[in-house]
């Protein structure tokens, strides 16, 4: 169990920080209308991603458990990682800070009075309209299913610790609001969002290597784990 959590760690640290619409509307929330507003839009989001998850589980749970030795269920996570972090990249020219804020926070804090159940909602429907989310859940449990043994236990640990870490670290942003608006320039978001969408492709290509050199790949590593 401990060992799932610790995986789980740097997974949900990595998606606090991905800039993105619920990012910002995050920090322009604990601004303009206090912290529990923006635990309250937190929540929803946050909840949206639980669902996310269940989809991309129970949509690919028989798959998996059909394939979970194949290495091509390697190729197949991989392909995606691969393509959302390229697509990622691609489109970090077509976007700023000012459009992520000011489309998505004038229609859901500046209009929205202090009601934390329609904050809720709104977190919620901002996140869920997000295709990609649900995409990125789905390379996940293809990518970590299998090293779970697909276990309901060991996954749910998982998930929950990602989530848990997740949201953990959104409320430090929340406390810390002002100070992150000030320091996310546009040069800075820009190069956050090169790097995530970097790693992505390295987590792909990864993966891809893995399930096509399935044989060759385990035996280096037993090669390793021996001179050590």
């Amino acid at each position: 169990m401990l060992h799932d959590i610790l995986k789980a760690i740097p997974l949900g640290f990595f998606l606090s920080v991905m800039p993105g619409a619920v990012f910002f509307v995050l920090l322009e929330t604990s601004v303009l209308k206090g912290f529990k507003a923006a635990i309250a839009f937190d929540l929803g989001a946050v909840t949206s991603d639980v669902v996310f998850i269940l989809i991309a589980y129970f949509s690919s749970y028989k798959l998996l458990e059909k394939i979970k030795d194949e290495p091509g269920l390697f190729i197949f996570g991989g392909i995606i990682m691969l393509t959302y972090g390229i697509i990622s990249f691609l489109k970090i020219n077509k976007s700023n800070k000012n459009e992520l804020v000011d489309d998505a926070a004038k229609d859901i804090i500046s209009k929205t009075r202090t009601n934390y159940f329609s904050l809720f909602a709104k977190g919620f429907l901002l996140n869920f309209i997000n295709i990609g989310v649900l995409l990125f859940w789905l390379g996940i449990i293809i990518t970590w299913g299998p090293q779970l043994d697909l276990k309901p236990s060991r996954m749910f640990v998982f998930f929950t610790s990602v989530i848990g870490t997740y949201f953990i670290i959104d409320i430090g942003k929340i406390m810390l609001a002002k100070q992150l608006r000030s320091k996310l320039t546009m040069g800075n978001i820009m190069k956050i969002k090169q790097g995530i969408s970097i790693i992505l492709m390295i987590f792909g290509i990864a993966l891809l290597v893995q399930g096509s050199f399935p044989k060759e790949l385990n035996s280096t590593i037993q090669k390793f784990e021996n001179q050590n």
